[in-house]
């Protein structure tokens, strides 16, 4: 690939991962006004919902699709269904249409993601990647802080259905850079596995009933739905067994890179997307700040997620990547162990540090994974490891989120009725959604009980962090340029795809 087509694809990939994370949070500042004007209060925690929901459990299907059919056409179409999903969601009527686009919107987001992690392993040697892989996960962050400063914008200067049309434009100007610049790769019919719909169904059904099990483990209906996803995942297993060409290969699992690196995404993913959904919560209505310095309070997490992530990706060429990420795990847990201790006296400055010190952890253990995976494993595989480790940081972050939510819930409960206060009596769902970012000041027991519970779910994100760390000491040791020649002698070189000029 010439120098030009190796630039445009990649402006094109990173202008599609960075609407697509944006999106989801570029919406938060504008759902006040969209329910002024559309209602649906009761159900509109479902916009945010369902956009991850099934912007996570298509991610492996996404994968597996572009290892067999290419990158170009399958990329064409998650970008498709995002930017139609945009469209219709910027139309919608009522709540519930809303809803319905945002979905859509969410099937193409994901897609959208881990393709262009994909792409840039295809199209980059390791070396390269080495040196670029963390500008594109610093996409991630920059997203996260711009996201919702650009909704605050449009909403009021321009109106909130321009919280959807912007992608428009930057979508199709993306999709036109990487489909004219990126080489088509040639493959014929007969040579193409049978896609492993069954698996891909199953995967993507079991993930939803678990997550909406855990949302309500206190009813029936919940631990009903909970039963059927814990039968639907062990159906998975079966089948993925006997699939030809599974959409999620058990044998990758087998290798102790891809397995130790899937645990590291899953618990981190835990550890810090699970805390920081409840930090705007403890910052408003437990330290008094307002809505804009709850904001202002992840940004120093962020910012080190970028910074790490750049010098973690250069120090590859030099250093192990066992050894990057075991000091990012460590900068991570040290975080999180230091944010168990804070209390509603504590000085808002002082959560940013301990943030901070997890966004640095984040950004020197996610890219050596990711790179080390990428340079490891066969041709054939790339779409759907890669796929893979973002679909366990994301599940890993969607089920921290749920658990968290659950026993934060419960445990403020209980300090309410140990303070003698009638929890039936308080609002919990506005205290406890975090989406909300109730701006009320809370005084004397139900403060104290807010705090205390949220400092439990602090603790759940520690020994998340602490599992993390684990996995990450578990790791195989040594360089990728050593990992990736060791592979290549244990297994037959895979015949490289000859690609259109």
């Amino acid at each position: 690939m010439s120098r030009n087509r190796l630039i445009l694809v990649t402006v094109g990939v990173m202008f599609s991962l960075f609407m697509a994370s944006m999106e989801a949070t570029v919406i938060a500042t504008a759902m006040p006004t969209i329910v002024s004007q559309l209602g649906g209060l009761a159900v509109y925690s479902w916009v945010f919902s369902i956009y991850m929901l099934t912007s996570t459990t298509v991610v492996p299907l996404y994968g597996k699709l572009s290892d067999i059919y290419g990158r170009r056409p399958i990329y064409a179409i998650a970008m498709g269904f995002f930017l139609l999903g945009s469209l219709l969601s910027g139309l919608a009527q009522s709540m519930e249409q809303l809803i319905a686009y945002r979905a859509l919107q969410g099937l193409g987001a994901g897609g959208v993601l881990s393709l262009a992690f994909i792409i840039v392993g295809d199209i980059f040697t390791f070396e390269q990647r080495a040196r670029i892989q963390g500008v594109f996960s610093s996409v991630w962050g920059v997203s996260s802080i711009i996201g919702p400063l650009l909704g605050g914008f449009l909403v009021e200067q321009i109106s909130w259905q321009w919280v959807f049309y912007v992608n428009l434009l930057p979508g199709v100007v993306a999709l036109a850079l990487v489909w004219f610049s990126l080489p088509a790769e040639r493959s014929t019919a007969s040579t193409r596995p049978a896609v492993d719909y069954a698996g891909a169904l199953l995967l993507s059904i079991g993930v939803i009933l678990l997550l909406l099990g855990l949302a309500e483990t206190s009813t029936p209906r919940g631990q009903g739905l909970l039963v059927a996803a814990v039968l639907i995942l062990a159906l998975l297993l079966w089948v993925e067994r006997r699939a030809p060409d599974p959409v999620l290969p058990l044998r990758l699992w087998r290798e102790r890179l891809f397995a130790t690196a899937t645990l590291h995404g899953l618990f981190s993913g835990w550890a810090v997307f699970g805390t920081i959904s409840f930090v705007p919560l403890f910052v408003q209505a437990v330290l008094g700040a307002s809505a804009t310095a709850a904001g202002t309070t992840l940004t120093p997490m962020m910012l080190g997620w970028v910074a790490a992530s750049i010098v973690s990706s250069r120090a590859l060429l030099r250093m192990g990547y066992r050894t990057l990420a075991l000091v990012g795990m460590v900068s991570l847990t040290v975080g999180a162990l230091l944010l168990t201790l804070i209390n509603a006296d504590a000085p808002r400055w002082l959560l940013m540090v301990e943030l901070g010190l997890m966004g640095v952890g984040m950004g020197f253990s996610v890219p050596p994974f990711l790179i080390a995976v990428q340079s490891t494993v066969q041709k054939r595989d790339l779409g759907t490891a890669t796929s893979t480790l973002q679909f366990s940081r994301s599940i890993g972050g969607t089920l921290g989120v749920s658990v968290m939510g659950v026993f934060l819930s419960l445990w403020l409960a209980a300090g309410l009725t140990s303070a003698g206060l009638d929890p039936a009596a308080v609002a919990l769902d506005t205290l406890i959604d975090p989406l909300t970012q109730s701006t009320t000041t809370l005084d004397g027991p139900l403060r104290g009980a807010l705090g205390e519970a949220i400092q439990g779910v602090f603790v759940i994100g520690l020994i998340a962090a602490v599992l993390g760390l684990i996995a990450t000491a578990l790791a195989p040791g040594g360089r990728i340029d050593q990992a990736a020649e060791a592979a290549k002698r244990g297994r037959p070189q895979p015949v490289a795809p000859s690609v259109e000029a």
